[in-house]
């Protein structure tokens, strides 16, 4: 069967519409990472070019290392949370057939339409009846929560669009139900797996309200925070360099995981896109 000849006009004005708008999206992070680097009165930088602003970050209050170290476990904790609750949620919510499965599924999906706001206080509340105020923990599992509506949901569509018989397949040849969701159905649906993970994970390293509400003690602050933190400086002058270098530290993660992760999280997004 021959195949189609693309008509050049048309790639061409592709091509120059997808350029266009990814200068668009590139611009400001290109600009915050040169303004990082670059000279500017009133900063850790202020003659000539160099890493001085990325040293005022890393002095301030308890230090890069801290912040950097209280952000990675507040996201591994989301992403480690979110995981294992939404697979054994939308692996139940797709493969069994109970009374009240949907509706069940649909209150799960309207947390989303609560503002996320709105939860904070009366979540801070119960953390501090619990011991959790104040904690990094605590942190994590109120993020969790707030990943978990739409992680349930991706993983159900994940394992929708994997054949039923593999399932049953599994279950002849001797295996029970969790050992054919660990050695059948897990390898199956690892794009959706990773578009979760990586959700939670940009969910969690950027989140910002949440700290704010939930944390006050300087050293368990996230980097979020401690970048906030740094706009307010002596006299309120606000040391725009030392910002700019906090968010290209807050950036640069989230861009290697998505460049390691992109094939997973496009195929992972169009699981179930086909079914049927």
């Amino acid at each position: 069967m021959a195949t189609a000849r693309r008509n050049p006009l048309l790639t061409g004005v592709f091509l120059a519409l997808t350029g266009v708008l990814g200068a668009v999206f590139l611009y400001p992070l290109v600009w915050t990472a040169i303004t990082s680097f670059s000279p500017r009165p009133g900063t850790g930088q202020s003659e000539g070019w160099g890493i001085g602003n990325y040293t005022a970050l890393a002095e301030f209050q308890a230090g890069l290392w801290t912040y950097l170290a209280n952000s990675f476990i507040v996201s591994l904790i989301t992403v480690a949370l979110t995981l294992v609750v939404s697979i054994l949620g939308g692996y139940a919510f797709a493969r069994f057939r109970f009374r009240g499965r949907n509706v069940l599924f649909m209150a799960t999906l309207a947390i989303l339409m609560v503002p996320y706001a709105t939860l904070l206080i009366p979540l801070y509340v119960i953390l501090n009846s619990v011991g959790l105020q104040n904690s990094l923990l605590g942190v994590g599992l109120v993020l969790t929560m707030f990943q978990l509506p739409f992680s349930v949901f991706m993983m159900r569509i994940s394992f929708e669009s994997v054949p039923p018989e593999l399932d049953e397949a599994a279950l002849v040849d001797g295996c029970s139900t969790f050992s054919t969701l660990w050695r059948v159905l897990l390898p199956a649906v690892k794009p959706g797996i990773i578009t979760v993970g990586l959700f939670a994970f940009l969910a969690a390293w950027n989140d910002f309200f949440a700290p704010l509400i939930l944390l006050n003690d300087a050293s368990r602050m996230t980097l979020p925070l401690a970048v906030a933190n740094m706009r307010s400086q002596v006299m309120g002058v606000i040391d725009y360099g030392a910002t700019s270098a906090g968010v290209v530290v807050l950036a640069v993660p989230c861009i290697l995981l998505f460049l390691v992760l992109q094939r997973h999280y496009i195929r992972g997004f169009m699981s179930g896109a086909f079914k049927g």
